[in-house]
């Protein structure tokens, strides 16, 4: 196992009707005035809004919706400039990961001296060094956001995603309430479910590094996802397998898994971009890329993915077999909560998209990814023709 530093200050707040400690919790920050931040309104149709609402009534509160679903540079502008306007000393963010991760980003640009985008494109010298707190009401279980200081944010003008993260952008607070997942709809709960599985595999799906717990405990998150996805697609007022769909979002992105351990976010890097030319879902662009990464890096991943195999999908035999039938096991997984798995089955403007990813990956830098640093830019191009 590798060296590692742990930190996760954030206080999660998990169970039924927990929305009356919103007051205390934010009476504890000594906060003035409040920026309630949300996405398109489902807030205001499910009830949530109302509830959130009654335990701020001891607050100054303003408000700022409409923060999309992959959230955007520009909108995310102009909830800056409401918090330098009106002094704002706190946000709370009220939805899932889209608007979790804007508020990540609105907290340090509000407080940043520079063009914030320079942060985002990792120029030298520029970070959120300051940020204002924050705190979470989790409306959907997917990203973990409500549990990491992790954020991506969209730039359409620019087809761009950028990352960024650091130890001042975690959650003050996070409350979830599993009975929230009664009121999404299907095609956010399968987001969610495929979102949890691939935060923990990519994770995990590495190479055998001496990690015995963090492999068990991904190995807990993939069988549990596996066992309650029917379940939750089924029946989303089943509060059990609610609440353990929202506790495993949570887990498989808090830090806990890559303690000590490599990992290979490549999945992600190349997912973004999908998303950033086409539009296509977060959660359904990893179930295009991973099971055609996995092949391109089979023998890299060999060992996990035969131990994966056996241990998450119960199979035997053959070791090569047993590898290359995770992977078919993983995409039919994806494929049986409803994703289609192919980049064609979302566009039919394919033919440039290989090369670009490609040439952006090199204009990076990101020349080896991977847990190995093995992946290539001509892997990457390779890995996306074969996901067209």
């Amino acid at each position: 196992m590798n060296n590692f530093e742990a930190y996760n200050p954030t206080r999660i707040v998990f169970g039924k009707d927990q929305y009356h400690r919103i007051n205390e919790l934010m009476t504890e920050q000594s906060i003035k005035k409040v920026l309630l931040v949300y996405g398109g309104g489902s807030i205001k149709k499910n009830g949530i809004y109302d509830q959130v609402m009654a335990h701020l009534a001891n607050f100054s509160v303003v408000e700022f919706g409409g923060v999309e679903a992959n959230p955007e540079y520009s909108t995310l502008m102009k909830a800056v400039e409401i918090v330098k306007k009106e002094s704002i000393d706190f946000i709370l963010a009220v939805g899932g990961g889209s608007v979790i991760d804007g508020v990540k980003f609105i907290v340090g640009a509000a407080l940043y001296d520079g063009e914030p985008w320079d942060v985002l494109e990792r120029k030298p010298g520029c970070k959120f060094t300051n940020a204002l707190p924050f705190g979470v009401v989790l409306t959907l279980p997917a990203t973990g956001s409500e549990a990491n200081s992790s954020a991506v944010i969209n730039r359409s003008e620019l087809k761009m995603k950028r990352t960024l993260g650091g130890p001042n952008l975690f959650p003050i607070f996070s409350i979830c309430n599993p009975q929230v997942v009664a009121s999404l709809p299907k095609r956010q709960i399968v987001n969610g479910i495929v979102d949890s599985f691939m935060h923990t595999l990519e994770q995990y799906l590495t190479y055998p590094s001496g990690n015995l717990l963090q492999q068990r405990q991904a190995e807990s998150i993939l069988q549990t996802l596996v066992e309650i996805a029917p379940k939750i697609l089924e029946n989303p007022s089943d509060y059990e397998a609610a609440a353990n769909l929202m506790w495993c979002s949570t887990h498989a992105l808090n830090g806990n898994l890559r303690a000590g351990v490599p990992t290979d976010w490549c999945t992600h890097m190349i997912g973004h971009e999908l998303t950033a030319f086409y539009g296509i879902d977060h959660a359904r662009t990893l179930a295009i890329i991973a099971p055609r990464l996995f092949e391109n890096q089979f023998d890299n991943k060999f060992n996990l993915l035969v131990q994966y195999g056996k241990r998450v999908w119960n199979l035997s035999g053959d070791d090569k077999m047993i590898a290359n039938q995770a992977i078919t096991k993983t995409e039919s997984f994806f494929q049986q909560l409803g994703i289609q798995t192919k980049i064609s089955d979302y566009t039919t403007n394919t033919a440039f998209i290989a090369d670009e990813i490609k040439n952006r990956f090199i204009d990076r830098g990101w020349t080896g990814m991977g847990e190995r640093k093995a992946i290539t830019p001509d892997d990457v191009k390779e890995i996306v023709l074969n996901a067209i």
